[in-house]
């Protein structure tokens, strides 16, 4: 996106919280801290969301535990609530994660019931002054789990979900941007990655395809270009030093790229850095 527009709503209180997210078009890679529990739901709805490599539109819980990860390609604005429960939540029954967050289908009344739960202790802890925020803090928890309870209570076996919650694939694609994320000096290319995590091109292609929803070459080319935007936004660098350093030496197809996906020339991005 070439802008962008967010807001977000946090309440912070002792042993929970909430976050409400109402965020732009994006990709958004996660990871829950340690000793805690998040449950996420949707606050919008009808609106297909790629979690985990599958996308949906059905209503949905997810949860996540101790350092659970997950991924979501999110083609339009969305609006999304995680709830934290510190230390993470035992003995109610729940699901447990393991190193991907899980997502399961529930009914839609039941994933209505907790998105207008969130929505109204949001609303009263406006008014609330902060001592009786404190008071009905416990109060607030109590009803959030009963409501987690009820969605759990109501999840329907689905296809999609198992799809979603698989770990070989997530694994696969994690260990790809950590490798990606490692080389930040320079190209790295389809073999690179495949050499370096001793899978094939193939198994990858097919990962970042899941996750990311475009090719592996797509992937690694715009890995590249947003490198080569960091050079010239530090104003080090000529835009043909920069190209040629990252692997682009057709210099036309690079500057066509490049104004397709920032919405500037590689030379208004130079001048503007060595300009500030």
């Amino acid at each position: 996106m070439r802008k962008i527009s967010a807001e977000q709503v946090i309440l912070n209180l002792p042993g929970w919280s909430i976050n409400f997210i109402k965020s732009f078009p994006r990709i958004v890679d996660a990871r829950l801290a340690p000793n805690c529990t998040a449950i996420g739901v949707a606050m919008d709805e009808g609106i297909p969301t790629r979690f985990n490599g599958v996308e949906q539109d059905q209503p949905f819980i997810m949860i996540g535990n101790n350092g659970a990860a997950y991924n979501a390609v999110e083609h339009v604005e969305r609006q999304f609530a995680l709830i934290v429960f510190t230390p993470q939540i035992e003995g109610r029954g729940w699901p447990e994660a393991g190193p991907n967050f899980r997502i399961f289908e529930t009914s839609a009344p039941a994933q209505r019931r907790l998105r207008t739960l969130v929505a109204e202790i949001l609303a009263a802890a406006r008014r609330f002054s902060e001592a009786e925020l404190a008071d009905a803090a416990p109060g607030m928890r109590e009803s959030l789990v009963g409501s987690i309870d009820a969605a759990f209570a109501d999840v329907v076996p689905a296809r999609w979900a198992s799809r979603a919650n698989s770990v070989r694939q997530f694994k696969i694609f994690q260990a790809v941007r950590e490798a990606l994320s490692a080389n930040i000096t320079g190209p790295i290319y389809s073999r690179d990655v495949a050499r370096q995590l001793g899978v094939p091109v193939r198994t990858i292609h097919d990962a970042v395809l899941r996750y990311r929803g475009m090719s592996l070459h797509r992937y690694l080319r715009l890995r590249r270009l947003w490198l080569v935007r960091q050079r010239l936004r530090a104003g080090t660098h000529s835009v043909k030093a920069a190209a040629l350093a990252l692997g682009f030496w057709h210099l036309s197809d690079f500057a066509h790229s490049y104004r397709v996906q920032f919405g500037e020339t590689p030379s208004e991005t130079l001048a503007r850095a060595r300009n500030s």
